[in-house]
């Protein structure tokens, strides 16, 4: 039965059959083929076949090759690698930089004090950054210090000694006498209020911090870039030498008014004297008089006295 089967099938597929082309009109036979279901799989699988080489040749010698799931060369695939690290670095960068201009609008809106900046970098972290509980007193002082500080920023933009810098105004207060390096006043003279608060300008650190019998209480700061910050008149310091300090920190606070309580203050040689004396109108001498507190402040830049409105806005 096995074997009429197969000769059957090896019959029924190699039967040939005839192909005609006939002309219509004159019945005429125009080509006959004699085919076969073998002879046309076999025409099948040859053309098949062929379209499998050429094709196969197509992605084998063309960058077609780089499409195939698993088949990629070695700079494609660096470039890959290579492309796909600048992206997603992009996107940390675009990340950062949304940050910094939410923080900033936080800034202005009044979200974010000033006093609570280290850094104009470390504004793309002030959101990532969990705050330790504070106590009752520490939220008292805050609000009564950030009601009555507020720090001027000004960045030097056109001075290459500064470049980069942000500087912080040393103490709230009026300014009566200007620099004159001619006349040997080396810095400004800041009339404040008692007990104001008087703040470092830079990040820094303190290379001075003593009580001298003309100066009273006198402290240094080394900042970057060659600057040195020098704070004359000072009625306590709260730091003291070697210490590390940030731009805004504070570093004492100004002298109470009237007299001479720590009997260091020499002001008699002060410039501009009379502007921080008031009569008492009682017709003495001066014994009764008082002196309005002032904060003497000097800026030098590699070993040379400079002019501090240039770099602060006081």
């Amino acid at each position: 039965m096995k074997k009429k089967g197969r000769k059957a099938f090896w019959h029924n597929i190699k039967f040939k059959y005839k192909l005609t082309v006939i002309n219509e009109n004159t019945l005429e036979e125009v080509v006959g083929i004699h085919v076969s279901k073998l002879n046309g799989l076999s025409v099948l699988l040859s053309v098949c076949t062929v379209i499998f080489i050429i094709a196969a040749a197509i992605i084998a010698f063309t960058p077609l090759r780089n499409y195939l799931p698993g088949y990629m060369n070695s700079e494609v695939r660096e470039m890959v690698v290579t492309n796909a690290l600048r992206a997603d670095s992009l996107r940390l960068a675009l990340e950062k930089q949304n940050r910094y201009i939410m923080n900033i609008q936080d800034i202005f809106s009044g979200k974010i004090h000033t006093d609570s900046i280290q850094s104009i970098d470390s504004l793309t972290n002030i959101r990532a950054e969990q705050l330790m509980e504070r106590t009752k007193e520490e939220e008292e002082f805050r609000q009564k210090y950030e009601e009555k500080e507020r720090y001027n920023l000004r960045e030097i933009a056109g001075n290459n000694a500064a470049a980069g810098l942000m500087f912080y105004r040393p103490v709230r207060g009026v300014m009566d006498v200007n620099f004159n390096p001619q006349g040997g006043h080396y810095g400004i003279d800041l009339t404040a209020s008692p007990n104001e608060n008087i703040l470092s300008v830079l990040d820094g650190t303190v290379i001075l911090a003593a009580y001298t019998a003309t100066d009273g209480y006198v402290i240094q700061v080394q900042h970057s870039q060659d600057f040195v910050s020098i704070y004359k008149h000072c009625g306590m310091l709260l730091k003291k030498q070697g210490d590390r300090v940030r731009g805004g920190d504070v570093l004492g606070v100004m002298k109470v008014a009237g007299g001479n309580p720590d009997g260091g203050y020499n002001y008699g040689n002060r410039h501009s004297t009379a502007n921080r004396y008031t009569s008492s109108g009682d017709g003495n001498d001066g014994n009764d008089d008082k002196v309005q507190p002032f904060l003497h402040f000097e800026l030098w830049h590699k070993g040379t006295p400079i002019n501090p409105e240039k770099y602060v806005v006081f």
